[in-house]
């Protein structure tokens, strides 16, 4: 089973090969596939980075850093020399553990941190999986929830694809914008 994260900040990449001004929305994979049990960060940077080895060494050497420093990391540029990474995966690597609510960026002026500005080891990625573990459980008690509510959803939803269609179909014959 393979989940598809949307990104928190949809970035969108623009496809400008075939002459065409496309924006496709970025993902990130997260394979479950392969791993029942999670012992260390190499399993975990395994599931996150799926097939990429190089991403998952240039993972597992920037949370590992970021673990063991003592106070926010300012860059992490000094990684590419130390463990032999280059500067695409190294930030690739970043924008995806950053996305995914592993790691943060601290601005030069939060007060919480006395004005430095760096990298540091986040807890969002816990929290969300703690609040996606309770909707879960939500999700299987029928006492909580409506029949009418989920047909209500489900329209919802077959409305947001269809106007998602409509606008390929204008955006293909070339009218409505």
């Amino acid at each position: 089973m393979a989940l598809t994260v949307r990104s928190r900040v949809e970035g969108y990449i623009s496809n400008k090969k075939a002459g065409l001004n496309l924006h496709m929305p970025e993902y990130t994979k997260i394979s479950f596939n392969h791993r029942k049990d999670i012992s260390d960060y190499a399993d975990l940077v395994e599931m996150l980075f799926p097939g990429n080895f190089n991403q998952q060494h240039a993972a597992l050497c920037i949370l590992s850093e970021l673990k063991w420093s003592n106070s926010i990391m300012s860059s992490l540029s000094c990684l590419e020399k130390q463990y032999n990474i280059s500067r695409r995966i190294l930030q690739r690597t970043r924008a995806k553990l950053s996305r995914l609510g592993l790691v943060e960026h601290i601005c030069g002026f939060n007060t919480r941190y006395g004005g430095q500005s760096g990298w540091k080891l986040s807890s969002r990625f816990g929290g969300t999986l703690k609040r996606l573990a309770e909707k879960c459980a939500q999700l299987r008690d029928i006492q909580a929830s409506s029949k009418e509510k989920d047909v209500m959803l489900i329209d919802l939803v077959d409305a947001r694809r269809n106007i998602g269609k409509d606008k390929n179909n204008q955006k293909m014959r070339g009218d409505g914008f």
